[in-house]
């Protein structure tokens, strides 16, 4: 069984390795849909969805882990 702590730690990870993917992404897409926003717009709304993607997962972690080992 994973512990909380764990589980927070591999959310985190996730998130981040999806934050600089959806980072990189916003540079290349965005521009194709004449979407311009400054690099410093772009960390602060990557920072907002990051932030609901870190409580996001681990709620759901702990609801399937909690869920697993209910007898």
């Amino acid at each position: 069984m994973q512990t909380k702590t764990h589980s927070l730690i591999e959310s985190l990870t996730n998130v981040a390795i999806g934050y600089v993917v959806a980072l990189l992404s916003q540079i290349v897409v965005f521009p194709m849909f004449n979407i311009y926003v400054p690099l410093s717009d772009n960390l602060l709304i990557g920072l907002w969805f990051t932030a609901i993607s870190i409580i996001r997962s681990y709620v759901v972690r702990r609801y399937f882990n909690k869920k697993i080992n209910t007898p």
